[in-house]
């Protein structure tokens, strides 16, 4: 992201398109992020060894692969037998892993399954309240330089409303605790008409200490919404469980959603 946002600034590219999942939620001066496109499926998917049918029918002791803690710490908070296992790289390094490292099955997201045409290898779509989404999760931006009135005004078109004010909020939410897409803090945002429902979650890397909060208001409100009900669950000791993450935790990006 850095490497791009400079080669912006000095005028080589006048756009960058990112997975919403990997913007900083503080940009450059000059730079800002100009649309959020209409987002993908915004679940995390199961993709289950051949003869199992869903994950909860997995066996005790069942091996997991996923390089994210948001994801290990939403599913051994239901199921605490589960033996998580870091794995690294590209949708297609992952899905191989299934079988070179002997796992049961593998969680990866929903959209970047779909966007690579995998589809027919999903064995699982977790509902949003089994595994709450990372923030912006299947949502791609835009980011253009503050200034240039042409471009910006050729690329409008491509900002989704809905989209925008909840991925709003979950980068807001994101923001007040001070987390990155690397650490166990979710956030999902759903618009119905105009209002936002946010639904926010921390939790320790086992799964143990969780805490969930949702707020509902005015779209318009988004931000403000996101850094409610953070400052909600701070309250509640958010803070006190990030910290001990960040002591103890070496961290993977969740880097399959592009």
């Amino acid at each position: 992201v850095k490497e791009i946002e400079e080669a912006m600034l000095r005028g080589e590219i006048d756009i960058a398109v990112h997975s919403m999942k990997d913007v900083p939620t503080i940009f450059p001066e000059g730079l800002a992020l100009r649309c959020i496109t209409e987002r993908e499926d915004v679940r995390d998917v199961v993709i289950l060894r051949p003869g199992v049918d869903t994950w909860t029918n997995l066996p005790q002791g069942a091996r997991i692969g996923t390089s994210a803690l948001r994801r290990k710490s939403q599913l051994l908070h239901l199921r605490p037998d589960l033996q998580m296992v870091d794995i690294r790289g590209n949708v297609q390094t992952r899905l191989k892993k299934l079988t070179d490292e002997n796992l049961d099955a593998i969680i990866l997201a929903a959209a970047g399954m779909h966007r690579l045409g995998y589809d027919a290898q999903i064995g699982e779509y977790l509902p949003v309240d089994v595994s709450i989404p990372a923030i912006g999760q299947g949502a791609l931006g835009i980011e253009s330089r503050i200034d240039d009135d042409e471009t910006n005004g050729l690329i409008d078109f491509f900002n989704h409303p809905d989209t925008d004010w909840a991925v709003r909020g979950e980068r807001a939410f994101l923001k007040r605790l001070e987390g990155g897409c690397q650490v166990p803090i979710a956030c999902h945002g759903t618009v119905d008409g105009d209002q936002l429902t946010l639904v926010g979650f921390v939790s320790d890397v086992d799964g143990v200490k969780c805490l969930k909060t949702s707020i509902t208001g005015q779209v318009e409100e988004c931000e403000k919404l996101g850094t409610s009900i953070a400052d909600d669950l701070l309250i509640q000791g958010a803070g006190k469980i990030l910290n001990e993450v960040y002591q103890h935790e070496t961290f993977n990006v969740e880097k399959e959603d592009v």
